[in-house]
């Protein structure tokens, strides 16, 4: 089942086209990652899927409602977290999610039971009653959590749900988001790779406001090419190693770096039967190959291609 359907939303700000023309549907039962260097367009499409900002064309259907004229009825189904909760540091966790349980038109006699179970569930119950003025980061992080648990909504989205937190507190969030996803449509935005490959089924990734891929991290690797990242070090000169790999065929996305007078590190994509050329290759030109190994593109790879960044060029921060 389709919980979200975006169909050619755009949004522009004066003479900047933050998001251009995308479409794309998020289905029941995955978690999602959402991916973008700065200005990609990420941070508007999910403030404008969670109904906090109009856009400027396009449809946005949650649930079969439409988030710009059925808004109260869309709203219903979603629990978003921004990247800065909307806590009140002066009331404590349960009174707080008790008064969020009334906006979202929870109904009276179960606002109490709910909010309980949403404490269990998102490990805040031993702090229910201290403010959260005075929490840490991650438990601050868990209230916000808890507060898009608010009316189980089918689907939460999740602005950087780790931010900073600290080493254990990003593994406790995430085994939390795992643990969510078994119940929820998820749809997460982080500037940590690893972690949106750890969690996500899938990943969609925004450069400069158009959706340029989406598919599981995996496949977006094999949509780049083999999806293999071979290494090898042989021995000879660098144009005996170059003239060798031009015979096999392989010339583009081309690697070489001396190491020593008759070392040369050799890196470039291919999969296992080019791999089988390049080593039949070499054995004819009776050059000794002393590694050979391949590796599966990170997903930092794939996103620094996909964008067109170099890996010196930044994708943190408000992706």
């Amino acid at each position: 089942m389709i919980e979200v359907e975006v169909r050619n939303l755009t949004k522009k700000y004066d003479n900047h086209l933050a998001v251009d023309d995308i479409s794309f549907s998020i289905e029941t039962g995955k978690i999602y990652g959402f991916l973008g260097p700065n200005g990609a367009g990420k941070s508007t499409t999910m403030n404008i899927l969670a109904g906090c900002l109009a856009a400027t064309n396009g449809q946005v259907l949650i649930h079969n409602h439409d988030i710009f004229e059925e808004q109260k009825e869309a709203k219903r189904h979603i629990g978003y977290l921004p990247e800065l909760p909307p806590l009140y540091l002066d009331m404590t966790p349960k009174d707080f999610l008790v008064f969020v349980s009334e906006i979202r038109c929870v109904p009276k006699a179960q606002r109490l039971m709910d909010v309980s179970k949403i404490m269990n569930r998102t490990g805040i119950s031993e702090v229910a009653n201290r403010l959260i003025g005075q929490l840490s980061k991650g438990y601050r992080q868990r209230v916000g959590i808890a507060q898009a648990l608010i009316g189980n909504p089918e689907v939460i989205i999740l602005d950087e749900p780790t931010v900073g937190l600290d080493p254990a507190q990003i593994i406790e969030i995430r085994e939390l988001i795992r643990q969510l996803g078994k119940d929820h449509t998820i749809l997460l935005s982080s500037h940590i790779l690893s972690e949106v490959s750890e969690l996500c089924d899938e990943v969609m990734i925004l450069s400069k406001g158009k959706l340029v891929a989406r598919d599981t991290p995996e496949k977006l690797g094999e949509m780049l090419g083999s999806g293999n990242r071979l290494y090898m070090q042989v021995e000879g000169s660098e144009a005996e190693v170059r003239a060798v790999l031009q015979s096999a065929g392989m010339v583009e996305k081309l690697l070489l770096k001396t190491l020593d007078t008759r070392r040369i590190s050799v890196e470039l994509e291919a999969d296992d039967a080019v791999k089988e050329r390049i080593f039949y290759a070499f054995a004819e030109a009776k050059l000794l190959i002393r590694e050979m190994r391949t590796e599966k593109m990170t997903l930092e790879e794939i996103f620094l291609e996909y964008t067109g960044l170099g890996k010196g060029d930044t994708y943190g921060g408000n992706l």
